[in-house]
């Protein structure tokens, strides 16, 4: 028995096409989109009358796979939680970038918000964390060397 690789990152958000331009923005490509529901997915779940709509997004060389989820049906009614980096649970999600200066100027531009400025880690990473659309938290990271 073994963990071949994660197969995606599923990620529930209320504002799909608002989550999908911003990963759009980061680099990541469009490679599927489609809508689901019926029992089968209510079993698999664990919920009533489920519906979604779905949008896979990948790098260019497709090893990496995030799956952004609307909700249609049932609703969430807690609404849009805000963690920090210290929030129990899932964390963030890390990506390894390229200039990573040239990558918070355009998330700043665009409003993001941006937990700090970009710190060296000694002599490995430039590191950041930035807050995306509905709370979700991406750590940003430049090997140097």
């Amino acid at each position: 028995m073994k963990i071949n690789r994660i197969d995606h990152v599923s990620i529930n958000v209320n504002d799909l096409s608002e989550a999908k331009a911003f990963f759009l923005d980061l680099g990541l490509e469009v490679k599927a989109e489609w809508e689901l529901d019926g029992e089968q997915l209510d079993r698999i779940v664990g919920l009533k009358g489920v519906k979604t709509a779905c949008v896979g997004l990948g790098m260019p060389d497709d090893r990496t796979w995030i799956e952004l989820v609307k909700y249609i049906t049932p609703a969430d009614e807690g609404g849009i939680q805000q963690p920090f980096a210290n929030t129990l649970g899932i964390s963030h999600i890390c990506f390894a970038v390229e200039d990573i200066e040239a990558i918070i100027a355009k998330l700043k531009h665009r409003g993001t918000e941006i937990f700090s400025e970009i710190e060296q880690y000694g002599e490995s990473y430039k590191l950041c964390y930035v807050r995306g659309p509905e709370g979700i938290i991406l750590e940003l990271a430049e090997k140097i060397g």
